[in-house]
Order: C-alpha cells, then structure tokens, then sequence
C-alpha cells in the first residue's frame, strides 16, 4: 500500500504543526521539538488532572505535594524544601500547604529545636487520598505512553533527561 501523498500547502498529518493548525513552517527543528514537547505534555497532563479533579478538586501542583510529603515520612519537609522538589515551579508553595491543611491532607507543625522552623507533614486522609490514586494514575501513566514499546520508552527517557540535564538552571551567584 503506498503511503498517501501529501499536499504541500497543507501540514503533514500527525506532524505539530497540523496540531497546533499552522500552515508555515517553523523556524527550525528545535522550534518544533520545543512546541512538540510542550503539546505533548499537555496531552499527557489532562487525563491526569482529569483524574485528580474527581478526588476532591484536587490539582497537580497538590497531588505533586502530596507524593512529595509522602516521600518525606515521617520526618515531613520544610516548605522551601517542598518547593525544591516541585516538578512545576511555583512560588506559592504556602498557598498550596494552605488548601491541603484546609482540605485535612496536610498539616503543619513547629520545630522542636528551632521554633521558627514549620515543618510539613501528610496527615493520614492524605496518605489514604494518595493510595486511592496510585492506581488509577498507575493505569494513566500506562495508557498515555500505550503508543510506546520498551525499548522506545528507554529512549525517550534517555533524550529527555539529556534535555532537562543540558538545560539545569544555573546556580544563582551573589556579587
């Protein structure tokens, strides 16, 4: 069977710039790659969010937390360490903590040595929320790279932390 022509007025098929409905060519590959990358992360964040928005309104920058605290049992994290470890950055980690504590999924408690100090804990219905959603995520996680063979999935690992390593922000220098 030969593979359809294709009109060169009109994008490839599939290709993201049919995606996103361009009819120009990007400036370059990398441009491409760049919004490539980013649709496909959309693509893969909405059946997730879709998920947590069942589970009471919860977001992804929440959940994120969430599986950060749970990570940290039973010593909990400081809230700049909380926002150190955040896939999305985000300056209101307190704001986060806040809706959690609100929500009964976090809690916040003193330093005992340094009072000053507030630490950031799960409590148990978070920790309950998170295995209630661990395999419904698992089955997401699944489904999105369904399109993907073993051997693929290594690879796309492998470029994409090539990617994220080449493009680590540089530590900031104080003059």
């Amino acid at each position: 069977m030969k593979p359809a022509k294709h009109n060169p007025g009109t994008p490839p098929p599939g290709s993201v710039q049919a995606a996103i409905q361009q009819t120009r060519p990007f400036a370059s590959r990398a441009q491409e790659a760049f919004v490539g990358l980013l649709l496909t992360a959309e693509a893969a964040r909405w059946p997730v969010q879709d998920l947590l928005g069942s589970h009471d309104e919860l977001t992804m920058q929440q959940y994120n937390v969430l599986r950060i605290l749970r990570g940290a049992e039973p010593a909990g994290l400081a809230t700049l360490e909380i926002g150190s470890r955040m896939i999305e950055r985000t300056p209101g980690v307190t704001r986060l903590i806040d809706r959690l504590e609100q929500k009964g999924l976090a809690q916040r408690i003193r330093g005992t040595r340094d009072r000053r100090q507030v630490i950031c804990r799960i409590t148990t219905q978070g920790l309950d929320l998170l295995r209630q959603l661990d395999r419904p995520i698992e089955r997401v996680e699944s489904e999105v790279f369904a399109a993907l063979d073993a051997a693929q999935l290594e690879v796309l690992l492998a470029l994409l932390n090539r990617v994220r390593l080449h493009n680590r922000p540089l530590p900031t220098s104080s003059h």
